[in-house]
């Protein structure tokens, strides 16, 4: 197949839905299908690749890590791209993105589908708080009616996300296909170096959480948890991997808890081997976000066999509710805390958890969804033509 992809978001921009993307073109290139990606230009030095369009922009007002693509270059795509004789459209983000992928599904005459990867339900009140939280409710739930309703098929990557979509009164054609997670990137790891490079001591009990440091990740909850939890671990280190809008408000926190010692900002790290030795540093992964559509960085925690300790909310539940390579906590700081504790002075658990966790990471794998990936491709295909078919009678 050829395949065309859009997103409002891409590396060197780190998030899920990036790394969605590059694993899910990655897969379907190494079973020799051809994937064209329309992103945008964020000016960072990222090196030209082929099968990537780069639209210029500008930042975006309220999270200026992102950026918002210029409507006149998006524009002139139908006839950039029109000599390559694409099968089918495959959405990302629900921004310009979206309305430029259906005008060149039409352009192009072919199906359009769409990935659901952000719950905006709760994700837009924290980037526009002074409106209120029932009113974003209202709009973020009519936008992924109406938005859900426009393309050809719908793909959700947890079954909570299916749930809340349903609740909504979205009757798309739609399946679940989680994002895989290519295993052979988080197999190995050095913790030790990591350590002696940011200076922690090799017994010091470490927690570890990876992710975008924004608001809705619900970060400042693990911190209240971490207060808590070194009444009775008083040296225990909480590392936090990554960078977004909510760093600055955490680091007053982070004082205000007078945690200085206790947390360690490391911000973004290189993905082939800083990233994995950051991981298995710690003596467990911690996560608290309640929008997650699927959570995956809890997979890469359990690849490289590190005891994942977090909440099962939304997305993160599909992970986690099998009890393997986990110990699900309660969305309180005061029960976390003791969750964690427990796997943090049990050595003979957290062993056992990071056996299971090895083995359900192999369930997750890249290759088995992108196949999945491929056979919804097909039925949207089959869906767009029977109704083009209806249309002419």
């Amino acid at each position: 197949m050829n395949i065309l992809m859009i997103s409002d978001v891409y590396f060197p921009r780190v998030n899920g839905v990036s790394t969605s993307i590059m694993t899910l073109r990655r897969e379907l290139k190494a079973l020799g299908h051809t994937v064209t990606l329309v992103a945008p230009a964020y000016d960072m030095g990222e090196a030209p690749e082929d099968d990537i369009v780069r639209i210029n922009g500008r930042p975006v007002l309220m999270d200026p890590e992102d950026r918002l693509m210029s409507l006149k270059s998006l524009k002139a795509l139908p006839q950039m791209l029109s000599a390559q004789s694409f099968d089918l459209v495959h959405i990302h983000t629900p921004f310009l993105a979206h309305y430029t992928g259906l005008s060149l599904a039409k352009a192009f005459n072919i199906p359009c589908v769409e990935t659901y990867h952000t719950f905006f339900e709760e994700y837009l009140y924290h980037y526009i708080p002074f409106l209120p939280k029932a009113l974003m409710r209202y709009a973020a739930r009519h936008f992924s009616r109406r938005q859900c309703a426009q393309v050809d098929g719908l793909v959700l990557p947890s079954i909570a996300m299916d749930e809340a979509l349903k609740r909504y009164g979205v009757r798309a054609f739609s399946k679940i296909i989680p994002t895989g997670i290519e295993l052979s990137d988080f197999s190995h790891c050095d913790p030790d170096g990591f350590r002696r490079t940011h200076g922690i001591a090799p017994e010091r009990p470490v927690v570890v959480y990876v992710g975008r440091v924004a608001f809705e990740k619900n970060i400042e909850f693990l911190l209240l948890m971490l207060s808590q939890l070194r009444h009775s671990i008083p040296d225990v280190l909480l590392i936090i991997a990554g960078e977004g809008p909510a760093e600055a408000k955490l680091r007053k926190t982070v004082e205000g808890l007078n945690l200085a010692a206790n947390v360690l900002f490391v911000g973004y790290l290189e993905r082939a081997t800083e990233l994995p030795a950051c991981y298995c540093a710690g003596n467990a992964f911690v996560f608290a976000s309640r929008t997650e559509t699927q959570g995956l960085v809890l997979l890469e925690a359990m690849a490289l066999g590190v005891p994942v300790v977090s909440t099962a909310v939304m997305g993160t539940r599909d992970i986690l509710t099998a009890g393997r390579g986990c110990r699900v906590a309660e969305d309180n700081p005061v029960a976390f805390a003791a969750t964690l504790q427990e796997v943090l002075t049990d050595s003979t658990l957290r062993a056992r958890l990071s056996i299971e966790a090895r083995q359900h990471a192999l369930d997750w794998s890249a290759p088995q969804m992108a196949q999945q990936m491929l056979a919804f491709y097909q039925l949207a295909q089959q869906q767009f033509m029977r109704s083009a078919q209806l249309a002419e009678v």
